[in-house]
């Protein structure tokens, strides 16, 4: 899953997982044991599987980790469209909102993990009718969204009706992202579980991709008008109610191949498939919860962002208030996306150990002294705006400063 701030350009440029994979992966809803016992080869059942004996598997992964980003991309442009259509910083922050269910997941991850119809298998009885409801919902609201961001003629967007809607969107996109990563790990071999986290990486980046960066580019008619068009139109290519239905499409489609086709594994034996009633998973997780590491770290995490969230948060609207069109932040994230697959890689060696938050206490006093950077960014963008636009070398500058806070 993913956790993204309303109004942040990270609307465009956060693409990374908010907690790492493999936790994804064991966290939701199963024991670390029992996520364990199930990587653990069956003997006489299973041998050694070469990646390409999964391929299809791996796709499907990936098919499905894709559409899991099309709603949080979707929900990372509405700050930008919202601010275009000059909603204020309390309707900015109401709207935050609707990125808390992949936050709070892990709520709801053992009814997830514990109810299921057996007859169709543990993770299809979440997968399947989640994303049903997520492809009727989208193609419902492609009727709805025009009304509800404002028609520009007096009536403003409707920010609360949008949250509600959103948060549903992100509500039903955790839940599928719960079923997808228990599915991953009896989906594939204990040989090649480990391409589990390369999909949902990959995955969700280009399922972002296309919810946020390409839909805004399309969405923006001066965008399509320069780029894509020999003769002016007044709008762009696709509006958020053509993208909703398209979408709302696929996901019926996709969920419905997925239904008929594709068999979960039966290889596992029931033991080791099995975990605790949900009362028991309940009173397991609280009791880790209340360890004392745990709250420190909770503690940690609550409070780490404090010092840099309103820069973070306010940055990329404040561009977009001076001017700086919205599809032109949404394409700088395509220089970011190589950066963000292999700063992980980089970081790696150094947060593999007994001390790994080491790394994080070393680059928090750079990441508050980005936001000075920011501030400056602010003040300094009305006064090189130009009559056709803003230079290519402000862009530079506001690329290296994404870069350097995904560095830092």
């Amino acid at each position: 899953g993913r956790q993204r701030r309303a109004g942040s350009h990270h609307r465009c440029l956060d693409v990374r997982s908010e907690v790492p994979p493999a936790l994804a992966l064991c966290g939701d809803g199963l024991p670390g044991g029992e996520a364990e016992a199930l990587l653990l080869p069956e003997p006489g059942l299973r041998g050694a599987r070469g990646c390409r004996a999964e391929l299809g598997n791996i796709l499907l992964l990936l098919v499905l980790y894709v559409l899991q980003g099309i709603p949080l991309g979707l929900a990372g442009s509405v700050p930008l469209i919202l601010q275009s259509k000059s909603a204020s910083y309390t309707d900015q922050a109401f709207f935050s909102f609707v990125f808390w269910p992949f936050s709070l997941k892990l709520l709801w991850a053992p009814l997830v993990d514990a109810v299921y119809l057996r007859g169709f298998g543990r993770r299809k009885s979440w997968l399947v009718p989640t994303q049903y409801v997520l492809g009727l919902f989208m193609i419902y609201m492609s009727t709805q969204v025009d009304m509800l961001l404002g028609d520009g003629e007096g009536r403003g967007p409707d920010v609360v009706a949008l949250t509600v809607t959103f948060f549903l969107f992100e509500f039903l996109a955790a839940t599928q992202d719960i079923a997808v990563d228990g599915w991953a790990l009896t989906m594939l071999s204990r040989e090649n579980v480990g391409y589990a986290s390369t999909c949902n990486s990959v995955g969700q980046t280009a399922g972002y991709f296309l919810g946020n960066v390409l839909f805004l580019a399309l969405e923006s008619a001066s965008f399509c008008n320069k780029y894509l068009r020999f003769q002016p139109q007044p709008q762009g290519i696709v509006t958020l109610s053509d993208f909703l239905f398209f979408w709302g499409a696929v996901f019926l489609i996709t969920t419905t191949l997925v239904a008929l086709l594709k068999k979960e594994n039966k290889e596992l034996t029931p033991t080791k498939e099995e975990t605790k009633g949900i009362t028991d998973t309940y009173r397991l997780l609280f009791s880790i919860i209340k360890m004392p590491a745990v709250l420190t770290f909770c503690l940690l995490i609550l409070t780490a962002k404090v010092g840099f969230s309103a820069a973070d948060a306010v940055t990329g609207l404040k561009l977009v208030e001076e001017g700086v069109p919205k599809e032109h932040l949404a394409l700088l994230a395509v220089p970011m996306v190589p950066l963000q697959i292999i700063l992980p890689l980089i970081i790696s060696k150094y947060t593999a150990g007994p001390q790994p938050l080491n790394t994080f206490y070393k680059a928090m006093p750079f990441r508050l002294l980005l936001g000075l950077e920011f501030a400056f960014l602010v003040w300094w963008t009305p006064k090189v705006k130009q009559e056709g636009g803003f230079p290519v070398y402000y862009y530079i500058v506001v690329l290296l400063s994404y870069a350097l806070h995904q560095v830092t």
